[in-house]
């Protein structure tokens, strides 16, 4: 059984019964982890139980999902502080039907769902904030960049982030950047790894990102919910390149470094390329003129405000990958 190596927060936890919605993805399944070794009481809504990302778990699991407010309210029920994780994550333009009825509709159910008495942790994402320069990373205050509008997820992102920010809730609102770490099961960014460790990182895209632990933004989600209401904070950590970023991962996976970053024109090129393909019915796989559009851009971001009021770690992005890539191996294995 695959062992994350200890983390350096003991202290108590701040309240003791908390609901999850998202419990099976990457920050969710890392967050009740934490929990549960802190003594916490977590119940997590769950589509299809008993799911094997709880397996050996101390959780209480409420069959249900984003669609269905007595199945929220039935997972809330004597919660003190409901953690609202789940989520529509692609990058492409089709199927704006079902990015609105997740990550708006469905946010607008918790909400409808959350106690009186409840704190709400709303975990959106940077991809719902603007972007500045590596020299000058975007904050907290950035307007949003209007050249990342008509990409679904973005878009319905940003209107849940709107609809909590406007409601009567005790919420806080946190903004993780791109992760790596343990317990990675679809996997999500960790398809980035094991698509390097497989040899395919040969040309890195132009663009670069916020790389960071997810342990480390687990911890800076649970001090979150002591702060006062109205809170919201980037959880990230280093500014890195994507070429930079795949050759930490080459070189914890024993792969070859990528040879370069392709020339932003090459981008531009194949999204166009691939936008008319699309047009004329070919359909977005992962890769597709939005995906292709969106690693040219500069998703650098500032992490000072979560350091200064939530004590946010700075564990070295190559670790969090090594972590993650150990997980990955011990799964195989096992």
């Amino acid at each position: 059984m695959w062992r994350a190596m200890p983390r350096s927060s003991t202290s108590a936890l701040p309240f003791v019964r908390w609901a999850v919605t998202g419990g099976t993805g990457l920050v969710g399944n890392n967050l009740v982890r934490a929990l549960i070794e802190r003594g916490a009481e977590v119940t997590v809504l769950s589509r299809r139980p008993p799911r094997r990302e709880f397996a050996g778990l101390s959780v209480r699991e409420v069959e249900g999902d984003l669609d269905d407010v007595a199945a929220l309210s039935r997972c809330f029920e004597g919660a003190e502080v409901v953690v609202h994780a789940a989520a529509m994550v692609e990058i492409r333009h089709g199927g704006r039907a079902d990015f609105d009825r997740v990550n708006v509709e469905g946010t607008r159910n918790v909400l409808a769902a959350l106690p009186a008495t409840a704190r709400l942790l709303h975990v959106s994402t940077v991809d719902a904030l603007g972007m500045r320069t590596r020299e000058a990373p975007a904050d907290e205050a950035t307007p949003p960049a209007a050249h990342e509008e008509g990409v679904p997820y973005v878009d319905t992102k940003r209107a849940a982030d709107r609809l909590v920010q406007e409601s009567a809730a005790d919420w806080r609102i946190v903004y993780p950047t791109y992760m790596f770490g343990p317990w990675d099961w679809r996997p999500s960014s960790g398809k980035m790894i094991l698509e390097i460790a497989a040899g395919k990182g040969v040309f890195a895209p132009p663009g670069g990102n916020n790389f960071v632990d997810v342990r480390d933004v687990v911890e800076a989600m649970i001090a979150s919910t002591e702060r006062p209401r109205g809170g919201r904070w980037i959880l990230g950590n280093e500014n890195l390149t994507y070429a930079e970023a795949w050759g930490l991962i080459a070189r914890v996976t024993g792969r070859r470094a990528p040879l370069a970053s392709l020339p932003r024109w090459v981008t531009q090129t194949a999204a166009g390329a691939l936008a008319i393909g699309e047009r004329f019915g070919l359909r977005e796989g992962e890769i597709n003129s939005a995906a292709v559009t969106m690693s040219a851009l500069p998703h650098y971001f500032s992490a000072d405000l979560a350091r200064r009021e939530l004590g946010m770690g700075s564990t070295p992005v190559a670790d969090a990958i090594a972590e993650a890539w150990r997980w990955f191996g011990e799964r195989r294995r096992g």
